[in-house]
């Protein structure tokens, strides 16, 4: 077994022991859904503070509730359209929230450049979700592309713990998220349409 096999196993032992615990406290899968919108919007203010460090890890805490929110409604039987749609309306929601926090750091240090850059991100992110939404009204399904929504708040995760979001770097991972964001939007949307021919 390798090593990262291991550390799968033991997270995903670990995320089931939570989902188990969750269903039989028998709260509410939407109820995890919005408090994963809460604590990404709790993260937004410490980006938009600057504590890029702590906000890596209050996003790892949302994400947590990202990831168990869909298996709670599946333990417990309480699977929904409306569940469903709620939850993609509210990880749009907690994107804006971070690239808002981002924007407001970022203007208050006066770095234009970067505003230019997550607004584009920003963008990109909801275009996506816009592309595939229009597109599946013409074809049954458009999973597509690359850069999921995980992959950029992995991106995120990790330019904030290593402190790479701060505008004293030459090269920050936050303009790498922001060049994959916008290109995936494009992408997307070039895909789509080549599907829906």
């Amino acid at each position: 077994m390798t090593y990262t096999r291991a550390i799968g196993i033991t997270f995903g032992a670990a995320i089931d022991r939570i989902v188990r615990w969750l269903a039989l406290s028998r709260i509410h899968p939407n109820v995890l859904t919005f408090l994963g919108l809460v604590i990404n919007i709790v993260a937004a203010f410490l980006f938009a503070a600057g504590s890029f460090r702590a906000a890596g890890l209050v996003v790892i805490g949302a994400g947590l509730f990202d990831m168990v929110d869909g298996r709670v409604a599946r333990e417990t039987n309480r699977v929904t359209r409306f569940g469903g749609f709620f939850d993609s309306v509210l990880d749009r929601y907690s994107d804006l929230a971070l690239f808002m926090g981002l924007l407001v750091y970022y203007a208050s240090i006066g770095r234009f450049g970067y505003i230019v850059l997550t607004a584009i991100v920003m963008t990109g992110s909801v275009m996506v979700s816009y592309t595939r939404a229009r597109a599946e009204c013409t074809i049954p399904k458009c999973k597509v592309g690359f850069l999921e929504r995980p992959e950029r708040v992995v991106l995120i995760i990790l330019g904030a713990l290593f402190d790479r979001l701060a505008f004293r770097h030459h090269r920050a991972l936050a303009d790498l998220g922001v060049d994959a964001g916008a290109s995936k939007a494009l992408l997307e949307a070039g895909h789509a349409v080549q599907r829906a021919r």
